[in-house]
């Protein structure tokens, strides 16, 4: 007999991208799949139906239950999100020794990619490039020596969660130094990666290039400071595409009006979108993009492939990969 599933999400739209290119279908012939999307508008019109639904997928949209809703689903035992952050809901599913999986492993890929392709184009001065590119002038008078080449110079790599690591993986094929702030990770784990650990102040300083990959917590909030970035060395580029809410971005405005030879790539900013007078905007040594860097367009099916591989790991009775523990909540986005 067939694992009776379900599909709960906010709105069943975002259900038909992430689960779109047949991914409905290959979920349809694997479980018993309840024929509708359960949103919060219709889940009591639905509950008397779901009484036997043993997992339910979902994405970005995912909600919580209540005591009493819960208690209509006698037999939920998994949840497989196609997506990144479980923080907004997982809780209270593994609260009830509901197992929750999360599809943070695929979206860490396209995150890196972006990451890895900045670090490349900011270690040729690509960027500072382009600011003089406006005119013949500034065409003729930039100093190619002024930038470091993609050769033993030093990228600093601030978290070393999933997609810090899949950049310092990927990075491996440059021949760069790898610094490492974490307060997590060892000098021991730092060196068995080729990297070395250092602290905060330090990946600043010592960094060509530094990309911030910290998770979005209370404790995390705002640990870098126009001190950082002052720290850095003339052209360093700072590249953001973890969490706005990291950065004291007043400060880090400051320091990139005081020192035009410094360089914000910032994918992501705190508030998200930044205010309509923010310098953000119109600072000439400022990159902003629209959090881009994670799953977009196609890339949003292989959070759902994730999620389809691990809930067959759990039907075949085998481990489900990339599961969430109440422990690791606290230290994840």
């Amino acid at each position: 007999m067939r694992i009776k599933a379900a599909f709960f999400n906010n709105n069943p739209s975002t259900v038909d991208f992430v689960y779109g290119m047949g991914r409905k279908q290959m979920l349809a012939e694997a479980f018993d799949l309840y024929p509708e999307v359960v949103t919060p508008k219709n889940l009591q019109e639905h509950l008397p139906h779901l009484a036997d639904v043993e997992v339910i997928f979902s994405t970005w949209g995912m909600f919580t239950l209540t005591p009493e809703q819960f208690a209509q689903l006698p037999a939920l035992r998994y949840v497989f999100y196609a997506a990144g952050s479980v923080a907004g809901f997982a809780k209270c599913y593994l609260d009830r020794g509901i197992g929750v999986m999360s599809a943070w492993g695929a979206n860490a890929i396209p995150v890196a990619e972006f990451t890895v392709a900045q670090i490349v184009l900011a270690m040729k001065g690509y960027f500072t490039n382009l600011q003089h590119n406006k005119s013949l002038a500034g065409y003729v008078s930039w100093n190619r020596g002024y930038h470091f080449g993609n050769f033993a110079q030093t990228v600093s790599i601030l978290g070393c969660g999933m997609i810090g690591r899949e950049v310092i993986r990927r990075l491996k094929d440059y021949e760069l130094n790898i610094l490492i702030y974490d307060p997590y990770v060892s000098a021991e784990e730092a060196q068995a990666m080729g990297c070395r650990k250092v602290s905060l102040l330090e990946a600043f300083a010592q960094g060509d290039v530094v990309s911030n990959h910290m998770p979005n917590l209370d404790a995390t909030a705002g640990n870098i400071t126009g001190e950082c970035l002052r720290a850095m060395r003339d052209g360093g580029v700072f590249i953001n595409t973890g969490r706005g809410r990291t950065v004291k971005e007043d400060e880090m405005v400051e320091v990139l009006r005081q020192r035009p030879g410094l360089t914000a790539l910032l994918d992501v900013t705190w508030p998200e979108p930044p205010a309509e007078d923010s310098p953000l905007f119109t600072l000439p040594n400022v990159f902003l993009s629209s959090h881009i860097a994670g799953s977009i367009g196609n890339e949003v099916i292989r959070m759902a492939d994730y999620a389809i591989r691990a809930a067959k790991q759990y039907a075949d009775g085998e481990t489900v990969d990339y599961s969430v523990t109440a422990e690791m909540l606290k230290t994840m986005a």
